[in-house]
C-alpha cells in the first residue's frame, strides 16, 4: 500500500484516454486522482453515481454539467460536490495540458451506518 505520494508528479499520459488511479479505498469513502488531456463526456452518457462526489481540481482547467444546475467551469484550487443521483458530465478539459482531478466517492449509507 502507497501511504505517501505527489498528485503532480509521474503523471502517466492521459492523452488516448482519461485515466483514474485510486488512491485510498475504504469502508464508505475512495479517494482517486484522475488525469484528463482533452476529454469530455458524451451528452447521451451521463454519470449518475448513487453516492456522493467531490471533486477538486489541482492543475488544468475543467467544465463540469450537472442536472438543475448547469455548468460550472473548475479551476485550480476550485471544488464541487456532486449530489447523489444527479446526472453530470465533463463538458470540457483543457486539450493542452493535463487536468488533474482529486475525487472523493462517498458512501452516505457506509459512513452514517
Amino acid at each position: 500500500m502507497v501511504v505517501a505520494g505527489n498528485l503532480l508528479h509521474s503523471l502517466p499520459d492521459a492523452q488516448a484516454a482519461e485515466i483514474f488511479e485510486a488512491i485510498v479505498s475504504r469502508p464508505g469513502v475512495r479517494v482517486e486522482r484522475i488525469i484528463s488531456h482533452g476529454q469530455v463526456t458524451p451528452e447521451d452518457q451521463p454519470y449518475i453515481q448513487p453516492y456522493e462526489e467531490w471533486v477538486l481540481i489541482l492543475s488544468g482547467h475543467a467544465r463540469l454539467w450537472v442536472d438543475g444546475v448547469g455548468e460550472v467551469s473548475l479551476h485550480p484550487g476550485d471544488y464541487y460536490l456532486i449530489p447523489a443521483h444527479a446526472a453530470h458530465r465533463v463538458t470540457w478539459t483543457c486539450p493542452d495540458e493535463p487536468t488533474i482531478w482529486l475525487t472523493l466517492h462517498f458512501d452516505e449509507q457506509e459512513v452514517e451506518g
